[in-house]
């Protein structure tokens, strides 16, 4: 008997009210909103504020993708985060109960920006083994509170944010059926995006009373190689993920790659020959928002009508870990709302 596959039937997306533009930035950063723009496609993101937090914007999308679906109860929730609200416990198990959803399994799921991808694998798995019907997958993140604000070179690219899809048991012969997951990691590169302090070895090095240097709170990053590793795992997760689905480049609709910066995105596409009208860009209004990225993605270009019914989508990420996946659908016939 063919194993079932997971099939979208739902998707929702939101962002914090507040908004905060490159001007903005500038105000206190050695920089200006055109040095921004030039090197990261970046001209707004959204910031959490108020105490507003991953959970929060977790539950406001799977609410969205909940009603989107037309359901009112999944057999799993997954919560790709990589800005917990707290280290212990998991953040999924209080998103199930917030949105009503009982005692089902619920857990969260850290790749970093490729967490959401990594969430499809996931969920793919948990119905293709029959543990689930129905998963309420979201990407969520308030990435900016755990970002140095002085930092010129990490403050300018995230933003908050947070995307839903509900995916339940169907046929691989279905609109909106996750293609095959290509997903892979290196962990030999863990320290080029990386935050030192907060965790297990920190504390077994230092204990809890020693005083740490400011920055090791902060997220770390080295840009360039990261860039050279992005475009190159994008390019071949999406690569892989075509060839598993039997696809060729020209029979793709629409390229959503994790919106990390401009850059990555047009050298990943021009790699590909991706024409450059099929690659969905919307870094420009929420920068980089991690896990949360591709669901946003994919439902503004839902809403904006630049995906429709019966398009041929490839999906493709890259994170810390470092990680990277990618795979293919479908577009099925979905109620979008616009996360804007």
């Amino acid at each position: 008997m063919t194993p079932a596959r997971a099939v979208l039937s739902g998707i929702g997306a939101c962002v914090p009210s507040n908004t905060v533009t490159n001007a903005d930035l500038s105000r206190h950063l050695d920089t200006s909103p055109e040095w921004i723009t030039s090197r990261t496609g970046i001209e707004e993101r959204h910031v959490v504020s108020g105490g507003e937090s991953t959970v929060d914007l977790a539950v406001e999308a799977g609410t969205r993708a909940l009603k989107s679906a037309g359901v009112a109860a999944v057999d799993a929730v997954v919560l790709a985060t990589t800005s917990p609200e707290r280290l212990c416990p998991a953040g999924a198990p209080e998103v199930a109960h917030r949105l009503g959803l009982g005692f089902v399994p619920a857990f969260d799921l850290t790749s970093a920006c490729s967490g959401f991808v990594f969430g499809l694998g996931t969920s793919q798995g948990l119905i293709a083994s029959g543990l689930a019907r129905s998963v309420l997958l979201i990407g969520a993140e308030a990435f900016t509170t755990l970002v140095d604000p002085e930092d010129r070179g990490t403050a300018v690219i995230f933003g908050d944010g947070a995307g839903a899809v509900v995916l339940r048991a169907g046929t691989g012969a279905e609109p909106g059926a996750i293609g095959p997951v290509s997903l892979g990691t290196d962990g030999s590169r863990a320290d080029l995006l990386h935050i030192p302090s907060g965790g297990s070895r920190q504390r077994a090095a230092t204990g809890l009373g020693h005083e740490l240097d400011k920055s090791s709170w902060y997220l770390q990053m080295a840009g360039r190689t990261l860039f050279q590793q992005a475009v190159a795992r994008m390019t071949e997760a999406s690569r892989s993920a075509l060839d598993d689905a039997g696809w060729t480049v020209p029979m793709v609709d629409l390229f959503v790659g994790h919106q990390a910066n401009l850059r990555i995105l047009t050298a990943v596409a021009k790699r590909l020959e991706v024409p450059e009208e099929r690659v969905f860009v919307n870094i420009d209004r929420v920068g980089n928002t991690l896990a949360a990225s591709i669901p946003l993605a994919l439902t503004a270009a839902a809403a904006q009508g630049e995906l429709n019914t019966g398009d041929r989508v490839l999906l493709s990420a890259f994170g810390a870990g470092l990680s990277w996946g990618g795979t293919t659908l479908v577009w099925p016939d979905l109620a979008v709302e616009s996360p804007l």
